[in-house]
């Protein structure tokens, strides 16, 4: 028997450059036989209808209301920037919606607690996009570590590049950009590429128990390339952390805003009794690059790469970014016919919120800071 497919509706798509497009409607055509898109929403109906013609899509929402009391749409998928989060999925959840957001979940942690708990109340499903867990790479390195590669972990070290900041103190466009230099905002150095980032740190090698962190705004001002003006910034461009895992592993944090010099922007390394294991890429924005592992164990001088075996990737989008995005909505569909946990989920997503409000606390107290 054919199982009816779950009927998606987006709310947050600008064809050929935001996010929506470049993964959500890939992924989701890939896996035709359970995803049906509805349609869009926009900030207008003139807006969506023209994201519904240039994408194909069958419907333009006027709005959110719209959109979300629309009796086929089964999943909202919230792909807009972060501060209208909590109204959108308030909104889809108090229509008995199940919910994708893109990751940062909230706007802080009380945020995400609050959407969490509507969540829980109304027994739907609520699933967040930190895709950087799903990627093959990232499965495999669990994989490694739970099978014993390096034997018991030591320690782990983390440095990597990210954020707005584009050539030094620059971003490329006033209108896209901007709102990321502004810490209010939740969409930072440290809750987006940290933040998926630990995502993933946290399935490989488990909770955290206490932090110690720097966060510093070394670059007070950026230029709008596009328009040439030059704006205040104050979100941090350099984002330092100390901490210990519940197992009492030590971990060493530095992020660092703008690109990598010479296209290698992450280097994460898991050091053991037995082994070592390196994870890389062209920046620290996990859940959208190619990573690469390497490693050596008893006796090698040198590292040898770990090619993820053909079966973490047969079946999914050669693409990366919807390559992701497909993997955490075919779990999202498990979990909804099974009653599975295996997409992240509304609760993930507070622990990693969790995670950088106690690097906020320890950067604002300057001292160590215990995750509850």
């Amino acid at each position: 028997m054919t199982k009816r497919r779950f009927k998606v509706g987006i709310v947050g798509l600008q064809p050929g450059r935001s996010w929506a497009a470049r993964a959500h409607i890939p992924a989701l055509r890939a896996l035709s036989d359970t995803f049906e898109i509805v349609g869009v929403a926009n900030t207008s109906r003139a807006s969506a209808e023209a994201a519904a013609v240039a994408t194909g899509l069958p419907r333009a929402f006027g709005n959110v209301a719209e959109l979300v009391a629309t009796p086929e749409v089964d999943i909202v998928t919230v792909a807009v920037k972060v501060p209208p989060h909590l109204e959108i999925v308030k909104a889809a959840i108090g229509a008995g919606k199940h919910v994708y957001c893109e990751w940062p979940l909230g706007n802080g942690l009380a945020e995400a607690e609050e959407m969490t708990a509507l969540a829980q109340a109304k027994g739907v499903l609520g699933v967040v996009g930190t895709q950087a867990r799903a990627a093959p790479e990232i499965q495999y390195l669990k994989h490694l570590i739970d099978d014993g590669f390096v034997g018991d972990v030591l320690s782990t070290t983390l440095i990597a590049r990210g954020g707005a900041l584009q050539g030094g103190a620059a971003i490329p466009n006033k209108k896209t950009w901007a709102y990321l230099l502004d810490r209010s905002n939740g969409a930072t150095l440290l809750t987006i590429p940290l933040g998926h980032t630990l995502a993933a740190v946290r399935d490989v090698l488990g909770d955290m128990a206490e932090v110690s962190s720097v966060l510093a705004v070394r670059r007070p001002t950026a230029l709008a390339v596009d328009t040439g003006e030059t704006l205040p910034v104050t979100a941090p461009d350099q984002v330092l952390v100390s901490g210990v895992f519940a197992s009492g592993v030590p971990i060493a944090i530095h992020y660092r805003g703008g690109a990598a010099r010479d296209g290698d922007g992450l280097f994460w390394e898991i050091h053991g009794t037995d082994g070592d294991i390196r994870v890389s890429g062209p920046s620290g924005h996990t859940q959208m690059v190619q990573l690469s592992l390497k490693g050596a164990r008893g006796g090698e001088k040198l590292f040898r790469s770990l090619e993820v075996p053909g079966a973490y990737r047969v079946g999914w989008p050669a693409d990366v970014e919807p390559g992701n995005v497909a993997r955490l909505y075919a779990a999202m569909a498990q979990d909804l016919r099974e009653g599975t946990r295996t997409a992240p989920s509304f609760e993930d997503a507070v622990a990693v919120h969790r995670i950088i409000s106690a690097i906020e606390t320890a950067a604002q107290n300057g001292c160590r800071t215990a995750l509850a």
